[in-house]
Formats: C-alpha cells, structure tokens, sequence
C-alpha cells in the first residue's frame, strides 16, 4: 500500500529490470509523480507562471544527478568503514544559450568527509563519477515517447 494513503494505480513493471512512475496533472503547471509509493510535486517558480509548489523537473535532474553521486560517495565510506560527517555534494547547472531548450553544463562539486587520504579522496572522485544517472548521462539511453491509444 503506498505510504502516501493514496491508492496505488500505477501499472506494476513486467520485470524486476522494468521500473515505473506516474505523473498527473493537478493544475496549472503542478504535477505530482508517484514511485512506489511515494509521490512529490514539480512545479515552476511562481515568476515562470507556476506557483512554486515543487521544484521544476530541470532541478530534479540535476538533484537526480547530485544525489546519486552522494548516495555512491556515502556507500564508499561507509564500505570502508570511515566517518561521513561533512560528506556533501552541490550541484550548479547552466542552461544551454541555444535551441533545443536543454541543460548546457552542470558542475558536481563533492566535499568529502575531512581528514580523509589523499589516495581515499582519489578512490572516492572515482566511484562517485561512477554513479548510475553519470553513467546514463554518459551512454544515453534510447528514449520513446507516444500516445496511449
């Protein structure tokens, strides 16, 4: 049963590989997307028309992208049985100037854990680049969109 007391109407994945979400609209620019069973707003800022009651699907990819490094960075300490106080990471990401509206650069900066080696911090930049979504960015995948009939 989905945490959010909302009933769960999102079509369950064929396989353990196939991963699903819904999005539907709630009005003017605010949509809510669910993912077993949990479920959050995108919006846009109230001076891009919306009313600024989530972030916009942009800064979810970019969270998206921060906090996969983070969740790989986190694991290698942990794995190595190390402190993680201070670990933190800060995504900054620029439009493109040009068409089709799109993300131009975005800039991953990771803080790790103080007093940490310089060959850990080495090992932890390169799991932390190692991330799925870094991975995706860097072999994109095959993306259809349709109509349901």
């Amino acid at each position: 049963m989905p945490r959010t007391g909302v009933e769960n109407t999102t079509p369950q994945p064929a396989t353990p590989d196939e991963h699903r979400l819904e999005v539907t609209h709630i009005g003017g620019d605010t949509y809510a997307f669910e993912v077993r069973g949990h479920r959050m707003l995108v919006d846009q800022p109230a001076n891009a028309g919306g009313h600024d009651s989530g972030p916009t699907p942009t800064e979810l990819f970019a969270a998206s992208l921060a906090t996969c490094v983070a969740l790989y960075a986190g694991r290698y300490v942990r794995r190595h049985g190390l402190d993680g106080v201070g670990l933190r990471v800060r995504s900054e990401f620029t439009m493109a100037g040009d068409r089709p509206a799109r993300v131009g650069a975005v800039r991953i900066t990771l803080t790790p854990p103080p007093g940490l080696s310089e060959q850990r911090r080495t090992a932890l930049l390169a799991v932390a680049s190692h991330c799925t979504v870094h991975n995706t960015l860097r072999q994109p995948p095959e993306i259809e969109i349709e109509l349901e009939p």
